[in-house]
């Protein structure tokens, strides 16, 4: 065993960000109550960062929560640039990340996920945690099989199955989304919205979790939209989509999480139909 004598400050600092992130989501998660212990009424508005903090309402700890979880992706997101543009790439970073990632993308939304199904999880507790405990592994087993099968030589331009950060994304965003649409139409109205929300999204995270541990490639954003000399147009559109993410916030962005995870995998099975019906097709000049 080789002891390590140096370790990069300024790359683990931000990994280390990550996992604090999803700590503090895990915190905040734990903190709301079981169903039907508390009176659930409109959202008061806010107006301190104590009461950000500190409020007892469970669809506003389930915003602060899914909230926590975009910071951990941030601090994922630049822990790995900083270190390829200071050059200090090691085997102690990427392990170091994918132990965080397993916190903040796997054990923090799977806790999220119970909690936002407080009814769904009264009728079918099992089930829920189940689910739940099949999130977290299929997270923590993507990001086993990355360390293992990426090396230095990896160009970083796709992934091999759906990334953890972006499985996190799905449900942190409705968490969001839920918060936001609770505050702005009749409180009756959302109950319905609700209802429905805790019986599909059990169902989606089932998805994502195959999803994770597939071999269906999808695109590293960064790589693919931000990095390196892109066209004129290219920017424009950049700068559009940036504006329409930041006037609509959380409307946009589940859809954006749900066009990420269902578009590169739709077109994977579209490829795979397509050419097992090219195989059964004969051949030119082939006697049928």
């Amino acid at each position: 065993m080789r002891p390590i004598r140096a370790i990069n400050v300024l790359p683990t600092l931000f990994t280390l960000g990550n996992l604090v992130c999803g700590f503090f989501a895990i915190v905040v998660a734990s903190r709301i109550a079981k169903a039907g212990t508390v009176d659930i009424l409109p959202s008061p508005k806010l107006e301190t960062y104590r009461h950000i903090f500190d409020s007892i309402d469970p669809t506003h700890n389930l915003m602060l929560c899914g909230g926590l979880i975009f910071l951990a992706m941030l601090f994922d997101t630049f822990d790995g640039q900083v270190a390829r543009i200071t050059r200090t790439t090691s085997d102690f970073g990427g392990q170091l990340d994918s132990l965080c990632d397993a916190v903040s993308f796997g054990v923090a939304p799977a806790i999220l996920l119970v909690k936002m199904c407080p009814d769904f999880t009264s009728v079918h507790r099992e089930a829920v945690w189940s689910i739940s405990a099949l999130f977290a592994c299929c997270a923590t087993l993507r990001l086993a099989r990355y360390n293992v099968e990426t090396d230095e030589t990896d160009d970083h331009g796709t992934f091999t199955g759906l990334p953890s950060p972006a499985a996190a994304s799905v449900i942190a965003s409705w968490a969001m989304f839920s918060y936001t649409l609770r505050n702005e139409i009749n409180y009756e109205n959302f109950a319905g919205y609700d209802w429905w929300l805790q019986r599909i999204l059990p169902l989606c995270a089932i998805i994502i979790a195959v999803l994770m541990v597939s071999r269906i490639p999808y695109p590293h954003i960064v790589t693919q939209f931000v990095r390196g000399r892109r066209s004129f147009a290219h920017v424009v559109g950049l700068l559009f989509a940036i504006m329409l993410l930041v006037t609509f916030r959380w409307y946009v962005v589940p859809f954006v999480c749900g066009l990420y995870v269902a578009v590169p995998a739709a077109q994977y099975l579209w490829k795979l139909s397509r050419d097992k019906a090219n195989l059964k097709k004969p051949v030119s000049g082939e006697v049928a």
